[in-house]
């Protein structure tokens, strides 16, 4: 069937799920999975829990009826969950997907890995990585996990045929901030995408504090400062990341503000919890349950308008309303490493 055009209550179109295939990680990140919270005893999803892979694909094939083209899987750490590349395959075939991504902290990101995800469809990869110095991101990952194997993932991907290689920063001021040159120059003119993101208050574990956020435009002018660049147009409407190019051609960077300079009047994510829920926004304090309906047997045409009544009656525009300095609802907000980044 045709796609259908799907749109909110704010006329937002659906055009992207992001799949949350595990919430397991391997690392322990400040900003997400704070080791002092998610020790050796924590409590993660039992494998029962989990959607399995025909269960993904069946929904990917309808959330695609309903006008989805890009799909990017993601954690937890996605490459936990065993032979990822499989689902992938799944994925590539489903009509109207037009592009599966996967953002991944390079851990596991062997050149075999590599090869085997781009062989079954992968189009893109993302790779997260805070700081270039060895100390600082050995610190703000949790476990010690050395800057040095994260490039070696960059180039495997790279191999792979995963190029450009988009790689996210996250910036906190007081741990990372004093990177940003480094990483930029580090990136610049190797035909990889530096992305810098705003510290953001997802879930209710990372302590969130406005103070510690590095505003896009401080990170504009430190990088201009050092290296010319100018405003490049967008690849399309609601792209997340503000495109800057520097100007002696030595590529470019993006940068994410969600927190100071908010998108919400142009996003068109969904998101899919790994124990299946649907969620229609990353602050969201409940989602949709989907397994349940998967597993009672719902046939595609009503599972369908399901998905279709959840996004109608979509109205969120958290970070809009957070930097009008709006008081908002209390709630306990779904955690990244649970909802994906």
């Amino acid at each position: 069937m045709l796609p259908m055009e799907t749109l909110d209550s704010l006329g937002r179109h659906l055009r992207d799920l992001r799949i949350s295939v595990t919430d397991r990680c391997n690392f322990r990140c400040t900003y997400c999975m704070p080791k002092e919270l998610f020790g050796a005893d924590h409590a993660f999803l039992p494998r029962a829990s989990l959607l399995d892979f025909d269960e993904i694909a069946r929904l990917a094939r309808l959330f695609a009826e309903l006008g989805v083209s890009k799909l990017r899987l993601t954690g937890g750490e996605p490459l936990v969950r065993k032979d990822i590349e499989k689902l992938v395959a799944r994925l590539a075939p489903i009509p109207g997907i037009a592009d599966i991504s996967l953002t991944t902290n390079g851990s596991l990101l062997t050149p075999a890995k590599a090869r085997a995800l781009a062989d079954a469809g992968l189009k893109r990869i993302t790779v997260s990585l805070d700081a270039l110095d060895d100390a600082t991101f050995q610190r703000m990952n949790g476990v010690g996990f050395p800057v040095a194997r994260v490039l070696e993932a960059i180039d495997n991907a790279a191999a792979a045929g995963l190029a450009p290689v988009k790689v996210n920063m996250v910036v906190k001021r007081g741990d990372n901030a004093s990177d940003i040159e480094a990483m930029a120059g580090h990136f610049r003119h190797t035909g990889h995408i530096l992305r810098f993101i705003e510290y953001m208050d997802v879930g209710n574990t990372n302590g969130w504090r406005l103070d510690e956020v590095v505003a896009g435009r401080e990170i504009v002018e430190r990088i201009g400062a050092r290296w010319p660049i100018e405003p490049a147009d967008p690849h399309y409407r609601g792209e997340v990341a503000k495109r800057w190019r520097y100007v002696d051609g030595g590529g470019e960077i993006g940068i994410i503000t969600s927190v100071t300079q908010p998108f919400c009047r142009n996003c068109t994510r969904a998101r899919l919890s790994a124990e299946g829920a649907l969620y229609t926004c990353l602050f969201a304090t409940r989602g949709f349950d989907l397994r349940a309906l998967v597993r009672s047997g719902t046939d595609d045409d009503a599972l369908r308008a399901q998905l279709a009544a959840v996004w109608h009656g979509r109205s969120d525009r958290y970070s809009e309303l957070r930097s009008l300095q709006t008081p908002l609802q209390a709630g306990h907000k779904i955690e990244m490493s649970y909802i994906g980044g």
